[in-house]
């Protein structure tokens, strides 16, 4: 018995011992294995794992862990349009292999006009690694990391550094330590899975439409999605993505990047958010086709709804009533000369000058579809009426129409040569010159896009180019035809009056729209270029009305005519100077122009404000305007500026955001392109909770907004509870 005790005795301590040794075992497998720390003012990186011991054979995942300082943040594998991915690189012992980094799903992270993708405050670059079969408990896995990453907040700041682990190999998996465990649960949050829906990408000129479709995709489950592309130019980050949802359908308006390739993957994340607010990423591989052989097109495409046919009837009407838009007033000037000259004249000279202006006006709309066309071939994206974004081409149109006018007046004249030498050109003169007023009602009707113009140009800007130039020539017909018709039917010239003194009189009045187009030209450069803009304009004048003088004395003069011609060449040669001495001027920019106080009573207009609204639920109501477009400044001060509208959005709570066009800017181009839309005005508003948004006509009345917003109320009040 006593020795049965003394053996007792001796196991006791020795299962003491043993517990003991476990318990310290079991704590050591519990902490974390993490590297030393590479720190800076930006950051705290190390290299963790997610086991403190593991047995041979296993698969486990290390990682490379940022802590990043407040608005400091660091990259997924596509970057966007700034930055770069970290790069790490593993040093293995024999027998162990490592996949690939397992990237979490990222946030975009606007900048201004840049958009990049990546990760703020925590997250760690998942790897797994699987320990050789041959490994032996007691034995110690070392792994070494040599990486390098890059940082940013308001500058980029690379960084890199060494990292080493060692992780005890033993019979079994320990776990991590709870403070790494919460590390890598911050990825496995972000974990993309495999999206378990059909998806298509169909491309058709710039624009592209991302289609979804499961019995999942409901208006109840989803919020809002955006398509993060894994790699980049495959699309514009920066412009935005126009949710379009119904049960079973999800589809997403992008616009083509830089370096997109139909042939190629075009994978990514679907990043959906539901109405929880909580955000899952799907991982996609859409088919990508074009919209010739699919038979699909992006949302908002005409030819998706209507026969081509009908789109260039709806590109003539347009062009039709262009004629009775205010861009086209300075024109009519010229038009209500010409005519005066074609009453009484012969039927032949009535066709004829109907014919040449015709003639013009389908010249300049080929030229300007192929302009557009070849400019965006390059990777830039414009839109109709972009020459006018130009300060060189605002000055130089405001020196011809005011030219234009001291023609009108008598200052000088187009053809008259000393003497009479110019006679025998003046029937060739006349058709000449109907045919350069065709090409100058299109160049000055450019800022203006009448109803129907809107969708026909976004339109025709995304389609083949013998469709483009086919509604572009529509269009031209349109702006035309009033002038044909007189071809057509010389009776309504004949029944004009007979010529005599007025028409000298009706010319000379007609000078004075051109006087004040070219004053509206010069305060469209103020907005672009400020105040030395005016002084160039205001230099250039005098030089063109300089040199209107000197040459109408030389075409006058019996002798010495040259020496008058010379200062007038000289003259118009220094108006190119001063061209080049504004092509170096520095524009205010937008924020400038768009004042945040509360008397202005509109915000400025930015993709990430209108995004903040919308996820708020709130109304919005969009203006993009520019200061070369008349019709957009009449619509404000018409309708947007009134106190009826301004109170109908103050009683709605509805936010007005106005962007400016007038100089460049990507992002609006990128969010007109979202609508097919590549010309200006153009209003859309957006109603309360999210809902999809209504674009509204390019002329406005009171009655059409505030009929718009009561339309808005009225659906929002019979929206099934579920659903909001």
């Amino acid at each position: 018995m006593s020795g049965l005790f003394d053996r007792k005795s001796w196991l006791r301590p020795a299962l003491w011992v043993s517990t003991f040794l476990a318990l310290v075992w079991s704590a050591a497998g519990a902490m974390a294995l993490e590297s030393a720390v590479v720190k800076s003012p930006r950051t705290a990186v190390t290299l963790v794992s997610d086991v403190a011991s593991v047995a041979p054979g296993e698969t486990f995942r290390i990682g490379l862990r940022h802590r990043l300082s407040p608005n400091w943040y660091t990259y997924w594998k596509n970057s966007g349009d700034a930055g770069s991915p970290p790069e790490i690189r593993l040093d293995l012992p024999e027998g162990a292999t490592a996949g690939d980094i397992n990237w979490p799903g990222p946030d975009r992270i606007s900048a201004g006009p840049v958009m990049s993708y990546g990760y703020k405050r925590e997250i760690v670059y998942p790897i797994q690694v699987t320990v050789p079969r041959d490994a032996k408990p007691g034995d110690t896995l070392s792994l070494g990391a040599d990486a390098e990453w890059l940082v940013c907040e308001k500058e980029c700041i690379p960084e890199a550094g060494k990292f080493s682990l060692d992780i005890p190999i033993t019979g079994s998996t320990t776990p991590a330590s709870d403070d790494v465990r919460a590390a890598f649960a911050i990825a496995d949050e972000r974990r993309p899975i495999p999206g378990p829906w059909s998806t298509r990408l169909v491309t058709e000129g710039e624009a592209l439409a991302l289609t979804v479709q499961g019995a999942d995709l409901a208006q109840a489950a989803v919020k809002s999605a955006y398509f993060y592309p894994a790699s980049w130019g495959v699309a514009d980050h920066a412009a935005p993505q126009q949710l379009s949802l119904s049960d079973g359908t999800l589809t997403l308006a992008l616009t083509k990047g830089q370096t997109f390739n139909p042939e190629a993957k075009a994978d990514g994340l679907l990043a959906v958010t539901d109405g929880g607010g909580v955000t899952r990423w799907f991982e996609i591989n859409p088919e990508v086709s074009s919209a010739a052989t699919s038979g699909a097109m992006s949302p908002g495409s005409l030819i998706e709804n209507l026969p081509l046919w009908q789109t260039a009837l709806f590109a003539f009407l347009g062009g039709m009533i262009l004629n009775l838009m205010p861009c086209v007033f300075p024109v009519l000037a010229i038009k209500a000369t010409a005519i005066a000259k074609l009453s009484g004249g012969e039927l032949r000279e009535v066709r004829l000058a109907s014919a040449f202006y015709t003639l013009g006006v389908l010249v300049a709309f080929a030229a300007l579809a192929a302009a557009l066309l070849a400019v965006r071939a390059g990777g830039t994206s414009v839109g109709w009426g972009f020459q006018f974004q130009s300060p060189l081409f605002v000055a130089g149109m405001s020196w011809l129409l005011l030219a234009i006018g001291l023609n009108l007046s008598g200052v000088f004249e187009i053809g008259l040569g000393v003497g009479g030498t110019g006679q025998s050109l003046a029937q060739k003169s006349g058709h000449t010159g109907s045919f350069f007023t065709g090409l100058l009602a299109v160049v000055v009707a450019t800022p203006c896009t009448a109803p129907f113009m809107g969708a026909a140009i976004g339109t025709a800007l995304s389609a083949p180019v013998y469709i483009c130039l086919l509604i572009f020539l529509a269009m031209g017909l349109g702006l035309a035809a009033p002038y044909a018709l007189l071809g057509i039917f010389p009776s309504l010239a004949r029944a004009l009056p007979r010529p005599g003194p007025w028409m000298v009189r009706l010319r000379q009045a007609m000078a004075f729209p051109m006087y004040a187009s070219a004053a509206w030209l010069v305060w469209v450069l103020s907005q672009q270029a400020g105040d030395f803009g005016v002084l160039i304009a205001l230099s250039g004048a005098l030089l063109v009305a300089l040199a209107a003088w000197t040459y109408g004395i030389a075409q006058h003069s019996m002798g010495r005519g040259w020496i008058s011609r010379g200062f007038a060449a000289a003259a118009v040669i220094a108006t190119f100077g001063l061209l080049l001495q504004l092509d170096g001027a520095t524009t205010p920019g937008v924020v400038a122009r768009t004042p945040t106080s509360e008397a202005a009573n509109y915000e400025p207009f930015t993709s990430a404000r209108l995004e903040e609204l919308r996820k708020e639920g709130k109304p919005v109501f969009v203006n993009m305007t520019a200061a070369w477009c008349i019709t957009c400044l009449v619509n404000e001060r018409t309708t947007l500026s009134t106190e009826a509208i301004q109170r109908a959005f103050r009683d709605r709570g509805i936010t007005y955001l106005k962007g400016d066009w007038t100089n460049r800017n990507a992002e609006i181009g990128a969010y007109l392109r979202a609508f097919n839309r590549d010309g200006l005005p153009f209003y859309a508003f957006y109603p309360a909770g999210g809902r999809d948004p209504v674009v509204l006509p390019p002329v406005l009345t009171e009655a059409i907004v505030v009929g718009e917003l009561e339309r808005a109320s009225k659906s929002a009040s019979v929206v099934p509870q579920s659903i909001r």
